[in-house]
């Protein structure tokens, strides 16, 4: 049986992760067989990894090469660049991947590039989409200098919306202004977005205080996605300023129940375009082989980069 490179959760090795020899996937009719040259790490892998039982394959996303075309007849031919996505099992060398979640990629877009764009960009694509367009709009990007929130102010910019970030630190200002951010807000400090406001969109990975804040400074109509609670799970909101903005919500955000409606193909070949166009930048911090990921998955528990860490093969 042939063999290949892969990640497995194991609770006693560095970041609960360790590399392992794995049988080569077999893909289904409906699955094309891709060789991964380069992968990227997700907040929620690493959550994963910390949790999950030993033996566990974790990994969304990746980008490579197809090896064998899926027997169904649909989908991309052998040899055609791809990025894409699958539930677990990424972090390896060969992935079997349903052809709706993969999209051809650009000649001018690196293996690289295209890793960050599977979780980050799909998510800031299809939760800026749940406000009823955005030409003109205010949008809120909590968290801008993380994968999502990068991507979420360049989509949102490109989109003709008026883009007001949040940042920890003010070393991350700049970073943020370059990505498309009208205003940028440095700080801890959740009432520190109410004199920017009121927001028609509310893109929110931060959660907590500031999520209570945002929600309360909903204009009429406006929509908080919530794909993420890194400052905290428990919610506060002023109900009455709240409702009566009239027809403000709160939409929670979950990737994989949003391709019931549009499959991760149609989002991977728009941000694939977009990069390929240089209209959107993928933010990635560091590229580093395979043996490093242990070390990575630890550095992104403890904040220890902005944007994405690429893994290559």
């Amino acid at each position: 049986m042939e063999t290949i490179q892969g990640i497995l959760v194991d609770q006693s090795a560095p970041g609960n992760i360790r590399i392992a020899e794995l049988p080569s996937p077999e893909p289904m009719p409906h699955e094309a067989l891709i060789r991964v040259a380069a992968t990227s790490l997700n907040r929620g892998e690493v959550r994963m990894a910390s949790m999950g039982k030993d033996g566990r394959r974790i990994g969304w996303d990746f980008a490579g090469t197809v090896e064998r075309a899926a027997a169904n007849g649909m989908g991309p031919p052998a040899g055609t660049r791809v990025v894409g996505m699958i539930g677990a099992g990424a972090w390896a060398q060969r992935v079997a991947a349903p052809v709706e979640a993969i999209a051809g990629l650009p000649d001018n877009v690196s293996f690289e590039q295209a890793a960050t764009l599977p979780v980050a960009g799909l998510t800031a694509l299809y939760g800026l989409e749940k406000g009823t367009g955005l030409i003109g709009r205010r949008v809120l990007v909590t968290g801008g200098s993380g994968g999502v929130g990068h991507f979420g102010i360049q989509l949102a910019r490109i989109g003709g919306a008026h883009v007001v970030a949040t940042a920890r630190s003010e070393d991350k200002a700049a970073l943020l202004r370059e990505a498309g951010a009208h205003e940028v807000i440095i700080g801890q400090d959740p009432k520190a977005i109410t004199p920017h406001g009121p927001y028609d969109v509310v893109l929110d990975g931060v959660g907590g205080p500031m999520l209570g804040v945002a929600a309360s400074c909903l204009a009429k109509n406006g929509v908080a996605v919530v794909y993420g609670a890194t400052g905290g799970s428990d919610l506060t909101v002023d109900l009455h300023t709240f409702y009566r903005s009239g027809g403000a919500s709160l939409y929670g955000f979950v990737l994989f129940h949003e391709f019931a409606h549009t499959p991760a193909s149609i989002g991977l070949a728009r941000l694939s375009r977009l990069v390929a166009e240089g209209r959107v930048k993928p933010l990635i911090d560091t590229v580093v082989p395979l043996a490093q990921m242990p070390e990575m998955a630890q550095k992104l528990t403890a904040r220890q980069f902005t944007g994405k860490a690429v893994i290559t093969f």
